[in-house]
């Protein structure tokens, strides 16, 4: 069992299919189809269910999965533990929420690419949920997301903190009681986003449960469904103060005790914190709230 014999498992693992993962590394399918087969003879065990419609894991394939996943992991930071010195290099796998993505990080990825130009920085969106388990398996060096996050595995930095809003069309009158809420669209992000499980606590706390539910996407789908009268979100007030600028939108205040969350920078308490990695987290903690608009919350 070597290096490339992991890469072609974990591609026919993920992919789900000998085809799809021969195109996605570029090799003939009877050659991956043969390495499989040479992998689960060395191991004694099938690591694929054979079907008509592609493969998928058996339970030995599933524990072999976990540690190829480490094992390739630790041979990519070997490399960037003996190539790490003063300098910030390399590539730097960096996950964010939409909404901080929008707002917070055009700043900060500006300053640290002009301060360290050297490192190859990517990025990838998506919910708390989806963020934490790529952190986890070894897919992002870090991620931004919002509290809470309680993972014994994980090293977590508080960035800043997101005063939240309710935000509707500007159309949409003042919401002098909370009754108001029973009857409208709530329009929000898919499971696992905390900003959504943020709004459902509010609204259990009050004893409110909307009429329906809409999930979306992207931060643009839920701003423009908002403006056209479609229902209400919860957001950041610096994702709504910066869409106010192209939309007609309303901000409504809530709950005290639901109002602020902090931004956590996340990663794995085993892997090595590179030179890239320690300086992406001082800038992040320096330009996370500069020139951003600032919603004063008042009881």
């Amino acid at each position: 069992m070597d290096i490339r014999d992991l890469k072609i498992f974990l591609a026919v693992g993920s992919e789900g299919s000998i085809t799809r993962a021969a195109e996605k590394l570029e090799y003939v399918q009877s050659s991956i189809s043969i390495r499989i087969q040479q992998l689960e003879s060395e191991l004694k065990t099938e690591l694929f269910h054979r079907q008509r419609q592609g493969v998928r894991l058996t339970t030995s394939g599933e524990i072999l999965k976990s540690y190829a996943e480490k094992i390739l992991y630790l041979t990519q930071e070997a490399e960037r533990v003996v190539a790490d010195n003063s300098i910030p290099r390399g590539p730097l796998r960096i996950g964010s929420l939409e909404t901080t993505t929008a707002v917070r990080l055009p700043s900060i990825l500006a300053e640290y690419h002009r301060s360290f130009p050297e490192v190859d920085l990517s990025l990838r969106t998506g919910s708390t949920d989806e963020l934490v388990n790529l952190v986890l398996k070894y897919e992002l060096d870090g991620a931004f997301v919002a509290a809470p996050v309680e993972n014994v595995d994980l090293e977590v930095t508080e960035i800043g903190t997101e005063e939240l809003v309710l935000v509707s069309s500007e159309q949409f009158p003042s919401m002098d009681q909370l009754e108001d809420l029973r009857n409208l669209v709530l329009l929000v992000f898919r499971p696992g986003c905390s900003y959504r499980r943020k709004l459902e606590d509010w609204l259990h706390w009050e004893g409110i449960i909307p009429a329906k539910i809409m999930e979306f996407g992207t931060i643009e789908g839920i701003i423009g469904c908002v403006q056209a009268g479609l229902g209400v979100s919860l957001l950041p007030v610096s994702v709504v103060e910066r869409a106010k600028i192209q939309y007609n939108l309303r901000i409504h205040k809530i709950s005290d005790k639901f109002y602020k969350t902090p931004t956590l920078f996340i990663r794995r308490k085993d892997t090595y914190k590179t030179v890239a990695v320690s300086e992406f987290i001082r800038a992040s903690e320096r330009m996370f709230n500069q020139a951003e608009p600032s919603f004063i919350h008042t009881n």
